[in-house]
């Protein structure tokens, strides 16, 4: 009998030892399993969020422009620096008869070209799944209409496109990358302020500068607020001659035709020269009007194709012109 009992008191100790422990993991497992307000609940759906989903953005014409969720065949003439700094291959890169942007073929290589233009047959042999026009008057007439027929077409217009910095804010929002955009912009200004440094240590903040483009015989400077005329004299510092000012006063684009003679009376410390005469005689050098410019005669000329991407604007371009600008003066 004692044994009989003894052996029910140890049956039940058993049984409440086993209830205990399978309490216990239940428990714990309950404390694992996502919950309609939990932790993984919240990770799924901020996951979904991040997800990009098709978008409708309005453009500078008014617009309703569907955005594809991952646009991957993007056709963005002339706005190629653009999107190589936000990591991203147009299907076709922009051209003319003399060739394709050449500072932007470490990226853009085997990128086939397309005729600034943008001939209709040629933008749909390449398929895009996106377009992305500059400026209004690229779609005057029924060509907002054709281009959009082919894929969802987004213009930035002139307000914006004038803007290097706001185009590629812009962009950025279209691609659904405008973090990237402003990380890009806020990596670009301390580049800035490190070159200007390295720059004012040797011209002490008051030499000028100045930049002109030889091209088919003929001169031309660039204005003082874009392209390589923004970096020289908006963000770098180097001081305007007054030859810049009144030309800047009255252009009508980047870059206005300007004399020999009228350079000649340009008293100006570094003259940054692009020379896309190169080969062809570029007669004009041989000038003794040129060769008593005091830039050019006091060895601070320098020289650069059109190859490089001191006619463009962009944060590649621009980077490159103020490495050119860095590598010539600090020595």
């Amino acid at each position: 009998m004692f044994n009989k009992n003894k052996k029910m008191i140890i049956l039940l100790i058993t049984v409440m030892i086993m209830s205990i422990w399978l309490a216990a993991c239940g428990a714990k497992s309950s404390d694992q399993q996502p919950s309609a307000t939990g932790e993984n609940t919240a990770a799924e759906s901020e996951t979904q969020t991040e997800t990009p989903t098709e978008r409708t953005m309005t453009d500078a014409m008014g617009h309703e422009v569907q955005i594809p969720a991952n646009p991957e065949r993007i056709i963005a003439s002339y706005l190629e620096d653009h999107l190589v700094t936000l990591g991203v291959k147009p299907v076709a890169q922009w051209s003319v008869t003399k060739g394709v942007q050449q500072y932007l073929q470490k990226d853009l290589e085997g990128i086939p070209p397309i005729a600034s233009d943008l001939p209709f047959e040629a933008v749909v042999s390449f398929s895009p799944d996106l377009i992305i026009i500059g400026t209004e008057d690229m779609v005057e007439g029924e060509k907002y209409e054709q281009y959009n027929k082919i894929a969802p077409t987004f213009v930035l217009g002139e307000e914006v496109y004038k803007d290097w910095r706001k185009t590629l804010l812009k962009i950025g929002e279209i691609l659904n990358k405008s973090d990237e955009a402003q990380q890009v912009l806020d990596n670009y200004d301390l580049k800035v302020k490190e070159v200007k440094e390295k720059i004012n240590t040797v011209t002490g903040g008051t030499k000028s500068a100045a930049a002109i483009w030889l091209v088919n015989g003929k001169f031309f400077m660039v204005s003082d607020n874009v392209s390589s005329g923004e970096v020289m004299y908006n963000e770098l510092g180097l001081a305007k001659p007054e030859v810049v000012k009144e030309i800047s006063a009255t252009a009508t684009g980047n870059w206005s035709a300007i004399s020999l003679e009228k350079l000649a009376t340009m008293d100006v410390d570094y003259l940054f020269f692009v020379n896309s005469d190169v080969g062809t005689g570029a007669e004009a050098l041989k000038d003794p009007v040129w060769q008593n410019i005091p830039a050019v005669k006091n060895g601070n000329l320098f020289e650069f194709t059109r190859e490089s991407s001191w006619l463009y604007s962009g944060v590649q371009a621009n980077t490159q012109i103020m490495e050119d600008i860095q590598n010539s003066i600090v020595k």
